[in-house]
Parts: C-alpha cells; sequence; structure tokens
C-alpha cells in the first residue's frame, strides 16, 4: 500500500513541479515581449506592433475584373476583353493573313494523328488509336497502415 501512496505523490509532486516551470516560462516570455523595442521597420501609429499584416479585402472577381481592365480606369472595353481571344487566335493563324483556315484550326489535332499513324496509312487501327487518348493524372490516394489486429485474436 505504501508504494502505491508513494508513486500517486510523486506523480503530484512532478505535475506541480511542470505546472510551477511551466508559468515560469510564461511570465518572463511575456515581459520579454512587452520589452522588447518594436522592428525598425514598423512605424508606430497606435496599432499594436505585434499585429501580422492585412491582405487587401479584394474580392476573386475584383481581382478577375482588374486583369482585364488593362488601363486601369475602371471599365473594361470590348478591345480589352476579347484581347485573350485575339492571342489565341494569333497562335492558330500559322500563316498571319488574318484568315483561319480548317487545317489552321486543326493544326493540333492533325499533328497527333499523324503521330499517331504508325503504318502511315492514312487511317488508325485500334492500337494506333489507343495512342491518341488523353493522360490522366491519376486520382490521388491516401494508403492508409492496415488496422492493428488486436493480440487477443
Amino acid at each position: 500500500m505504501w508504494r502505491f501512496l508513494a508513486g500517486v505523490g510523486s506523480a503530484l509532486a512532478l505535475m506541480a513541479a511542470g505546472l510551477f516551470l511551466f508559468r515560469g516560462q510564461a511570465a518572463t516570455e511575456a515581459v520579454r515581449i512587452a520589452a522588447a523595442p518594436p522592428p525598425a521597420n514598423v512605424a508606430m501609429t497606435g496599432s499594436d506592433p505585434i499585429d501580422p499584416p492585412r491582405a487587401t479585402d479584394r474580392t476573386r472577381e475584383q481581382k478577375r475584373f482588374d486583369r482585364y481592365d488593362k488601363d486601369r480606369d475602371g471599365k473594361i472595353t470590348r478591345d480589352e476583353y476579347l484581347v485573350s481571344r485575339r492571342k489565341a487566335y494569333a497562335k492558330l493563324d500559322a500563316d498571319d493573313d488574318g484568315r483561319l483556315s480548317f487545317d489552321e484550326w486543326a493544326a493540333k489535332t492533325t499533328g497527333k494523328f499523324v503521330k499517331a499513324d504508325a503504318g502511315r496509312n492514312g487511317a488508325l487501327d485500334p492500337a494506333e488509336f489507343a495512342t491518341t487518348a488523353v493522360k490522366r493524372k491519376p486520382a490521388r490516394r491516401v494508403e492508409c497502415p492496415p488496422a492493428a489486429e488486436d493480440a487477443e485474436s
């Protein structure tokens, strides 16, 4: 019985010592933070220098609007709105004549067909056609370790 009481007493003594040490460190940390001068790059404007800087309150739609509004006049003109489409069109217009032929429009698909046609016969068999499938990333799976079996079973 005396061993049980000695164990309980020592556990209580360790908890009291840990609490005492924790409170003592926390108090000195608070004093050290309060006594530390503000960093040189923080302007004292009455706000707490410990507060982290805040992000702007702009919404996703406001950021999107700003990407289109190139001249920053608060309005998106038709030309500003269509600039991304003009760039995409210019990439497709291979001969720079301002006109998009079917072959220019289908150049990527045509190149994919030529690359897949290993027999160079102008037609794809099932094996050749399988090479044109879109390569997708495999679904990300989380592998969990198997559950530990009970020692009793």
